[in-house]
């Protein structure tokens, strides 16, 4: 049984922070029911680092909203974009990668959005924007960069900041928005995804489409995940990230992650990672934020993992804060022998230097196997497994050999 559009626009809205327009988007999806024929629903990705976020799933589950009505999802890894380098966001012109590190990037993109995105080839098309963009020649990059003027270019914020502020604007960074505003054209989309920083390119592809002579995309934007820092946006640069193959437990792990965040994050977590009904969640949220952060941390490592990892991360995330010692930890190989704690804390990664080191010993947030290491200068014999502990979430198994 076929959803009524009214329904559709209202699903596929829970996420969206803009779109242009609804009433194309209600078209689109009107012609797509009568003739049959799915729309084309892109969404790019820079394959600037190799992980993908939660921050990326947001739209990705929009995307994922459109395939399970029976649309295609048509994923463009900028393997040729991520050469010039996305401006959005940046107040300095960001490094450009070798082309090694993004080839490497982009194979780990494929493989990660799998766990969002259904991955068939009647639901999603995978095309590298490098198979256009690099046949182009410089005749035709002066005629793609004719259709833009420099007072329009000018009017993105990141830019409009920028040039206010006296910072450097390359000219290949003002490249960038048509480049990806051409592969709209290439690929005919019918709708573009992307986080409400991409306004502005998505907008470029729309016009190039008219320009072109034929409809153009509408476009959806959805909000900016908050990164775990509970302060700027969830950025692989800025390292406040939760990776989707990050795992579900350990000291790096989601669920840490998760509970880790500032309560006013929840509402926007819930909203743009879940479906869970808003009546619902805000409820938790006000009767227990800790309650609400744990059913998070579990539905997201159920959705990208599994429901037994999520049970697990659980039980280690409680175990290891009330003083147990986690199911699975880090080992670290060590010679049979005495060694010194300040020294070893550092090379079994648990402490940055031996100076800080030394000052967590004093401040009695060292422990050897469940007792406090009070002596710096102590040294400690390791002629079977042991474990090292620092506060309540960092261990590490030493392992002499």
């Amino acid at each position: 049984m076929s959803i009524p559009i009214d329904q559709q626009i209202a699903l596929l809205s829970r996420r969206c922070e803009r779109i242009i327009s609804e009433q194309e988007l209600r078209q689109k999806l009107e012609k797509a029911a009568k003739t049959g024929k799915p729309l084309r629903v892109k969404l790019g990705m820079d394959p600037t680092a190799p992980d993908v976020t939660l921050g990326h799933c947001v739209p990705l589950k929009v995307v994922r909203q459109f395939q399970d009505l029976g649309h295609k999802a048509v994923l463009i890894i900028g393997d040729y974009t991520a050469r010039v380098g996305d401006p959005t966001g940046r107040n300095q012109t960001r490094k450009i990668l070798t082309g090694e590190e993004i080839d490497a990037n982009a194979r780990t993109y494929v493989a990660q959005v799998g766990k969002i995105l259904l991955t068939d080839p009647q639901h999603l098309e995978v095309r590298y924007n490098g198979e256009w963009l690099g046949k182009m020649g410089l005749v035709d990059i002066i005629k793609l960069a004719a259709r833009k003027s420099v007072a329009q270019v000018l009017t993105r914020e990141d830019f409009a900041k920028r040039y206010a502020d006296g910072v450097d604007i390359r000219l290949h960074e003002i490249l960038y928005p048509l480049l990806q505003g051409w592969d709209s054209v290439v690929i005919e989309a019918d709708i573009e995804m992307g986080g409400s920083d991409q306004l502005f390119n998505n907008l470029v592809g729309r016009e190039f489409q008219k320009e072109e002579g034929h409809d153009g995309q509408c476009v959806f934007v959805t909000p900016l995940l908050v990164g775990t820092d509970g302060v700027k946006k969830m950025s692989k640069s800025l390292g406040n990230y939760v990776g989707v193959t990050d795992p579900p437990g350990g000291q790096s792990g989601m669920f840490g992650k998760i509970m880790s965040l500032p309560d006013a994050l929840m509402e926007s977590y819930y909203t743009l990672l879940t479906d869970t009904p808003v009546e619902e969640f805000k409820a938790l949220i006000a009767r227990s934020p800790r309650d609400a952060k744990v059913g998070l941390a579990k539905h997201l490592i159920t959705w990208l993992h599994n429901a037994g990892s999520a049970e697990q991360a659980e039980k280690d995330f409680f175990t290891a804060t009330h003083g147990g010692v986690p199911s699975e930890i880090p080992e670290h190989a060590v010679t049979s022998g005495s060694h010194a704690i300040v020294a070893l804390l550092t090379a079994a990664g648990i402490t940055p230097s031996n100076s800080e080191a030394n000052r967590k010993i004093r401040e009695g947030a060292v422990k050897l196997d469940g007792e406090k290491v009070t002596d710096p200068k102590s040294a400690i014999e390791v002629t079977s497994p042991r474990v090292l502990q620092l506060g309540s979430k960092k261990f590490v198994k030493l392992i002499p050999g």
